[in-house]
């Protein structure tokens, strides 16, 4: 039996799932980590602790497999991480993460220049603290020294595939989630470049998503394919590869994804465009404040402790047994600043419409909704930008609670499909694989794969209940964002 291993470097852990040629899931072994303890805004890792957690993931696999033939690995991994290494490939810096905060002056200087509009449409990447570009900017200001020693600033997908293949390589996709690269020549942006202050012999070679090289893990020699983002791959691994399709993903964070056969220009540039081969692009948004928000609501407030399990059951019962609508408890989630559709560093999270009869419960729904208005909100701009949504498929832990999908499905007001895997990011990476390598002719091909477990209907009397505090979501932020 042949198998490919989709290894997906997350942001709280990384996961290794063994796929069959045949569409099987055979093994599946995962390592979490802890970010490293820094200042106020700062998200850092330590990107040793995550080769070391591919590498222990994949000897799991492939020791629980001895009797199978591996046929190559395929990644997946977060956007927009930023880290410093030496010439020698040694690093300079923790790996910086999507959620580090710390470059939010410089994005906001950067929005306001006569290039922004130009980036952004030639990035297909809306200006942030989140984006590569702004922290690189952040480095040369702020730490001219480091800055000054760097000889590559690569992200965390690049430097494992340095450590086990000895080339810096980054594929298109990856590429496209920086702010540094031109989605429609396919190459680095010697604007972006010029603005970030840096050279392109300080960046990885760009190659295509299906690049294949050969590369040594522990012990370990096989073939590796470059992969792409875990944006982008969570559409393929949920079915959602034909236009009209959407993926809907709740993990730590969220988004809502779309694919098209070309960028989507979006004169509000509420949405990114990321390549995913070149004739197929992903559209859409993420929003920081997912199932975090969970977590940061047990801890902060109950003060309960919280494993990295993702397990919030009792969260979801709790709010469960609240009405839609909570009693006119409105959540803005914007906890940690958001992304998508306001790309706004600077939001804040808000209860609005307290009354005296509202309990425990109804704070924990309101949360769970407004994560949900969140979705709702880049769901209208992407059906404004790219047309409409006819076809929604869900992935990611939230997928794991009924009642949650169902009311992400009543907000909607569409018809929500869960496929037979929550690993969508990684059998992604592992279908990709298998159209690099000839084993499936077409990228929709490897949909064939994948079955719809469950289908959840939307309540249109719900719907109904939520349009109206989605009304009150939305103004919130209009109306508050001057004094956030």
């Amino acid at each position: 039996m042949k198998y490919i291993i989709g290894a997906d470097i997350g942001t709280s852990g990384t996961k290794a799932i063994a796929f069959s040629h045949e569409g099987k899931i055979l093994e599946v072994a995962y390592r979490a980590y802890e970010p490293v303890p820094a200042l106020a805004e700062y998200h850092e890792l330590d990107p040793e602790l995550l080769f070391r957690a591919f590498v222990d993931g994949v000897e799991e696999v492939v020791g629980k497999l001895k009797n199978a033939e591996l046929t190559g690995i395929s990644f997946s991994s977060a956007m927009h991480s930023l880290m410093l290494v030496d010439a020698s490939g040694v690093p300079l810096t923790n790996l910086i993460t999507w959620a580090d905060l710390r470059s939010r002056e410089q994005a906001d200087r950067l929005k306001r220049s006569p290039e922004a509009a130009e980036i952004y449409k030639l990035s297909g990447t809306p200006i942030h603290p989140m984006s590569p570009l702004s922290k690189i900017i952040w480095f040369r200001e702020q730490s001219s020294e480091l800055f000054a020693k760097a000889a590559k600033f690569i992200s965390i997908k690049e430097f494992i595939i340095y450590k086990i293949s000895g080339k810096y390589l980054v594929d298109y996709s990856l590429a496209s989630a920086t702010g540094l690269f031109d989605i429609y020549k396919l190459q680095w942006n010697p604007v972006a470049l010029e603005i970030a202050g840096i050279n392109v012999e300080q960046l990885s070679e760009a190659v295509t998503t299906t690049h294949i090289e050969k590369a040594k893990v522990g012990k370990l020699e096989t073939e590796i394919v470059l992969g792409a983002s875990d944006g982008c791959l969570a559409n393929l691994g949920s079915s959602a590869v034909r236009n009209g399709d959407v993926s809907v993903t709740i993990g730590t964070s969220g988004a809502v994804r779309m694919v098209s056969d070309s960028p989507k220009y979006d004169e509000k540039a509420r949405i990114f465009n990321y390549v995913l081969t070149p004739e197929l692009f992903v559209s859409g948004g993420p929003i920081n404040n997912g199932g975090v928000l969970l977590k940061w609501y047990n801890e902060n407030v109950l003060e309960k402790d919280v494993d990295d399990s993702g397990d919030f059951d009792d969260f979801v019962k709790a709010a469960a047994a609240i009405e839609p609508g909570c009693d006119g408890l409105v959540f803005l989630p914007y906890v940690q600043g958001e992304r998508a559709p306001v790309w706004d560093a600077n939001a804040k999270g808000v209860f609005f419409g307290i009354k005296a009869a509202h309990k425990q419960a109804h704070f924990m729904r309101s949360i769970i909704e407004g994560i949900c208005f969140s979705l709702l909100d880049v769901s209208l701009s992407l059906e404004e930008t790219l047309g409409e949504i006819k076809n929604v498929y869900a992935s990611g832990g939230f997928t794991k609670s009924p009642a949650w999908v169902q009311i992400l499905s009543d907000i909607l007001g569409k018809k929500i499909q869960i496929t037979d895997t929550a690993d969508a990011s990684s059998i992604g990476a592992a279908m990709l694989a298998m159209f690099a390598t000839g084993a499936v002719t077409s990228v929709e091909e490897t949909t064939g794969f994948l079955s719809v477990q469950k289908a959840y209907v939307p309540d249109l009397t719900h719907k109904n209940i939520y349009q109206k505090n989605f009304v009150t979501y939305r103004s919130l932020y209009t109306k508050l964002k001057d004094e956030f």
